[in-house]
Order: structure tokens, then sequence, then C-alpha cells
């Protein structure tokens, strides 16, 4: 059943501007989902509600140059090479925005990017790539029309990104970012991402590793946009959709309490029904490879042995977040992920990160 659509007058731009020249900057971390967004409505419009926590080391660096009243073009470098196809995917997105940023056709745009982790990582850099991107915009929007307003400038960020990539809109806040409307959260949104109330979460919580086994470093066998798509069909999408808001519940009141064991079961869950509404779908695809199956095994044979607490989430591939906090025990963890793990992965591959508070 499609969903009404929401209204975006406040992030209608400013028909007062003055374009020139400028080159600008930015830079946009990478974040991973626990509570999964997979489904969506028309206009990047979330069928249920997600959180996420934001990494601090895997980003995206960009410069966007505007050339001002020159004909509309973009063009894109991905680490010094030029990408025709993702010049075309931008150029699409801003003819999308326009409303939003009415300057934003009247020049041509270089843009050059470049990602502080592998390509087909398993890491979104369409999250870090978009929110970027969104980030330059609104800092030539500063420059034209004169806005000075911090808090709304980071909305309307978050805002702009999530028309790119919906994941993105909560790469625009650090620690526990929520995207899509949900009672639990006050303040939450289908239109843009809202940081969690610090206060409200547990210090075991707030200091996490996410190290990522890279299982498979090509491309995945299905798009993310493909694969929200099919939710379109899948049988069991409603029930899916009802489970989301389900376990925002549950996560609030583990958040609160610092309860480490739910906090483990709903992650893995998720991350496991994520992969479940592929195999369901029509036509089925699954993402995961017999390694990715072997390195969760081996995490819960660890977890039962030692009680301690190193768990996984997915994103749409191969590849596995293995998640653990920042104590006393992180050798005993870190020495059997070196040993056992790693072992799994397609080069030797890992990227060692953390959740950005």
């Amino acid at each position: 059943m499609p969903k009404a659509k929401p209204m975006t007058q406040e992030f209608l731009g400013n028909s007062q501007f003055n374009i020139s020249n400028q080159a600008v900057s930015a830079s946009c971390p990478s974040n991973i989902a626990l509570i999964k967004y997979w489904g969506k409505y028309e206009n990047q419009i979330p069928a249920n509600p997600s959180i996420s926590y934001t990494l601090n080391h895997c980003r995206t660096n960009t410069t966007m140059e505007f050339f001002a009243g020159e004909e509309f073009s973009v063009q894109t470098f991905l680490s010094g090479n030029e990408e025709q196809k993702f010049a075309e995917k931008i150029e699409k997105y801003f003819k999308n925005i326009e409303q939003y940023l009415p300057w934003i056709l009247k020049g041509k745009y270089i843009i050059k990017t470049e990602n502080t982790f592998p390509h087909s990582s398993g890491i979104a850099s369409s999250a870090s790539g978009f929110g970027a991107i969104a980030k330059c915009l609104m800092n030539l929007d500063d420059i034209f029309s004169g806005n000075s307003d911090s808090n709304f400038k980071t909305k309307k960020e978050s805002f702009l990104a999530r028309l790119g990539s919906g994941s993105a809109s909560r790469s625009l806040y650090e620690g526990l970012v929520v995207w899509g409307k949900t009672e639990e959260v006050q303040g939450s949104s289908d239109l843009f991402a809202v940081p969690y109330n610090n206060d409200e979460i547990h210090p075991i919580f707030k200091n996490f590793n996410d190290w990522v086994l890279l299982i498979h470093e090509g491309q995945k066998s299905v798009s993310s946009t493909v694969g929200h798509g099919l939710m379109n069909t899948n049988p069991y999408a409603e029930r899916r959709f009802q489970e989301a808001h389900e376990n925002f519940t549950k996560l609030k009141t583990i958040l609160t309490t610092g309860d480490m064991e739910g906090f483990i079961k709903l992650v893995e869950h998720e991350a496991l029904t994520l992969h479940a509404m592929m195999m369901m779908s029509e036509p089925a695809f699954i993402l995961m490879q017999t390694r990715t199956l072997q390195v969760i095994n081996k995490i819960w044979e660890f977890r039962k042995i030692t009680g301690l607490a190193l768990f996984f989430t997915l994103d749409a591939g191969a590849n596995v977040h293995l998640l653990f906090p920042n104590d006393i025990d992180n050798k005993r963890i870190t020495d059997f992920i070196t040993r056992e793990l790693i072992p799994f992965t397609q080069k030797s591959g890992v990227v060692k990160d953390m959740m950005r508070f």
C-alpha cells in the first residue's frame, strides 16, 4: 500500500541567490545499520524505520568545483579515475533536487572523490558518498544564498542525501542515528535522519569496534536498489516492516539498561532477516557465501565457549561486520579474529573501524 507523500515545504530553496565560481570540500563517514532499512516507497521514503552507528575512519572525501554560468554538466573522478556512469547518476540527482537548490543547474561541476576504504567492501560507499555531496552542495548554498542556521543546514543535508541514497541520510550525524518515523524516537522522520538521544544510551554501547571481514571484494550479485524493489512483491514484507517497529521498542529498553545479551540477539536477528528477505523474494538471491556462514558459526561457537561479546551484522552482501566493545577482553577477541576468522577472507582483508561518538 503506497504511503502518502510527506510535506517537504521547509526544504524548498531560496529564489534569491548570487552564484559565482567556487570550490568546496567535505568529508562524510559511512554507517552500519543495526535495525535494517529494506524496502522503500517513491522518493526514497523508507518502508520502516532504521537505526545505525556512524563509523569513524571509513569515510568519503569530496571536492566539488562549480563553474557559474556554464552549461550544466557533471564530471566525476573516483580516486583520480573519471567515472562517466557515476556522473550521469549525479546529473540525474541534481535535476531531481532543483526545487530545493534552485541554483543547482546553473553551472558546470567537477567532482573529485576518494574513499578511505576499499570499494565493494561491505561498507556503504553510497551513504558516505552522497552524504559528502550533500554537504558540498549545502556549503555552496551557504555561499550563494547566505544561509547561516547550522542546525537546519545539517537537517537539510540529511534530507538531500536521502534523495541520493536512503542510508546516506544517517551519515550526517555521529553516534546512533535514526531514519524513519517511529513513535519510539521523538522528532523522527521519513524525510531526514535524527541523532538518537545520547542520554538514553548506556555507556557500554558507546565504545564499539567494527571490523569488516572482506569475504568477497567483487561486485554484489544484486544491487541494493533492486533488492529494495523486490520487497514490493515479497509475501513477508508487511510482517517485516511491522517487526522493525517492534524491534525499535525492544532496542530502546536495551540501550537504556545496557542489556548486551539482548543487543546481540536483536542485531544478529536483524542482519539475518535482511538476508532472509532476499532469499524469499522473487527472484530469490543468496547474498551470503559459504565463508560468510562459516564465520558466523565460528562467532557463535566462540561466544558460547567464552561468553565474550563478539557478534556480527551484515550489509546486503557477503562481508561480515564484527562488532565488539572496547574493554578488558579486547585482546582475547582480536586474537581470535586474527587466528580463526581472517583466514576466511578473500585476500586476508579486514577493515578496522569503530563506532563514532
